[in-house]
């Protein structure tokens, strides 16, 4: 006779007591409820039940003749350390509670246990997930009722945030369960709210550039608002820059940081375009690419250079930007850049001696290194093929990193972190066409040049840089900047273009990935 779909669903439960005669009445409950249950009634045989077929759950009587409890959890996790175990004991001892959890059980009962409690245990090991996929589904409906209300309703920037907040918080949610319908459900959401974010950004960035009191704070805000009040409280503070974190990835790596500090948690937009030169200049000098240019108008005489070579002066920037917040802020200040593995560990190995100085700056690159680099590696592609595995791949890079280890020993000392990032990216599904001379700049989310055209669906063309804090690059120059996930591609060769980006990470653009990002404050617990 074959076996039906219904008994091969069925859970299977190994149960080790030596008293297991008494607890026939639990057994025919659970087999009820539509568990099978398989009854034994030493140590030994549970190992070797265990070796023959792997129960979904094993109960496990702690006091028992021949092998205990401990001694039988230690074997079965030996053979098999992903099979859940439920300790069941008389002991109500902290010590013994205190090893059963070292050996990794998955849930303690002390007894007398009624079929209730083992049923509630049994269940919450082996349908929780699903409880919980279901349950999400549910949440998520009522949710994205609300991000689509709020969607309709927002009118200022604070409105922005809250709603990115909300997305990037459905983004780790729905990590945790792979459920197509869902995450393409989100997607939909997220490309909405990239819609109607570019409209709002169109319309307000002009004036956020121009009025102060009714803007948010920007690149140009950070070091005035987070960095220079623990220095003039006579802190040591850590600046640390993250290049290209969105704050998803934020969301990813925080739960790492929580365990050693207490997290202020900020945020900022980043100014356009959301790209190293622009940004992060814009964080280090407190200025407006505008007035950097007309510092260091070497570095942005031609709008095809090297884009790398107008970061040269960060660390000049940043002591000009803190003597102008207070002149008691002239100090003698260190400036890193973390590019490769080498570096990070030196830094490592050199933060105590920092210390010494009242302001450390680092930037880390890795973050940026890895969004460029994947477009040109096929094992980064299929390492990051999509956002979430992006994710977590920034989680596992951060949890092995040498910035990790680095805030950690910062979190054993006095020192405030600041910790941000200039920009973030978004994954590029759409090409649009963009014309132009060809002195116009390469970059795929935004291009600077003279005669500059795209279409307004996808794109925000602004003919007066000026008025945007953006440098001049010779006669008519004007910028274009793409919106939601589009990215620029010239009419010839269009489909080749077209393929080769499609599915990149990039940035310079205007998305709610890219402009809105976390400051965090961090300080020892």
């Amino acid at each position: 006779m074959g076996t039906t779909t219904e008994e091969t669903d069925q859970k299977q439960i190994l149960w080790a007591d030596d008293e297991i005669e008494l607890l026939r009445s639990h057994i025919i409950f659970l087999k009820g409820r539509g568990y099978d249950v398989a009854p034994v009634t030493n140590g030994d045989d549970a190992i070797a039940a265990v070796k023959k077929q792997a129960p979904d759950v094993v109960l496990l009587d702690e006091m028992m003749p021949g092998k205990d409890g401990l001694t039988t959890l230690q074997a079965i996790k030996d053979i098999n350390p992903h099979i859940p175990v439920i300790m069941i004991t008389k002991n109500e001892e902290e010590r013994v509670m205190e090893q059963a959890l070292g050996h990794r059980i998955d849930d303690y009962l002390t007894k007398p246990v009624n079929p209730s409690q083992i049923l509630l245990a049994c269940k919450k090991l082996l349908d929780a997930r699903q409880l919980m996929k279901d349950r999400m589904g549910q949440d998520y409906v009522v949710a994205s009722n609300r991000l689509q209300e709020q969607v309709s309703t927002a009118t200022s920037w604070q409105d922005w945030i809250d709603i990115h907040v909300r997305c990037s918080e459905w983004d780790l949610q729905l990590d945790q369960f792979h459920d197509p319908g869902l995450m393409r459900t989100h997607g939909d959401l997220r490309r909405s709210c990239n819609r109607e974010f570019g409209k709002f950004v169109e319309q307000h960035y002009e004036r956020w550039i121009q009025d102060e009191e009714d803007s948010p704070l920007l690149s140009v805000d950070i070091v005035n608002e987070f960095v220079a009040p623990p220095l003039l409280e006579g802190r040591q503070v850590f600046f640390v820059v993250v290049d290209c974190m969105r704050l998803d990835h934020w969301m990813a790596i925080q739960p790492l940081l929580s365990e050693h500090f207490n997290i202020q948690q900020q945020y900022h937009y980043s100014i356009l375009p959301t790209a190293t030169p622009y940004s992060r200049n814009g964080i280090f000098s407190g200025l407006f690419p505008c007035d950097v240019a007309k510092l260091y108008p070497d570095e942005w005489k031609s709008a095809r250079d090297d884009e790398g070579s107008r970061n040269r002066h960060e660390h000049q920037l940043l002591d000009r930007q803190l003597a102008e917040i207070d002149p008691t802020l002239r100090m003698d200040t260190r400036y890193v850049k973390v590019l490769d593995i080498a570096e990070g560990n030196h830094m490592v190995k050199k933060v105590h001696s920092y210390r010494a100085f009242p302001l450390m700056s680092v930037v880390y690159n890795f973050l940026d290194m890895l969004t460029h680099g994947r477009s040109e590696s096929e094992i980064l592609k299929e390492m990051a093929p999509d956002e979430s595995a992006f994710r977590s791949l920034t989680r596992s890079w951060f949890a092995h990193s040498s910035l990790l280890e680095m805030l950690r020993k910062l979190a054993q000392t006095d020192s405030v972190v600041v910790l941000t990032t200039d920009h973030g990216c978004v994954l590029g599904a759409h090409a649009t066409v963009a014309y132009g001379d060809r002195d116009t700049s390469t970059n795929l989310r935004y291009k600077f040049g003279k005669s500059l055209g795209s279409d307004p669906k996808s794109s925000v063309h602004l003919k007066d840089p000026d008025h945007f804090g953006l440098p001049t690059i010779g006669v008519g120059t004007n910028f274009i900047f793409a919106k939601e996930d589009f990215y620029f591609v010239y009419p010839n060769r269009f489909n080749e273009y077209q393929r080769q980006y499609a599915n990149s990470f990039q940035h310079g653009g205007i998305s709610l990935e890219e402009m809105i990002l976390p400051v965090a404050v961090m300080e020892g617990k």
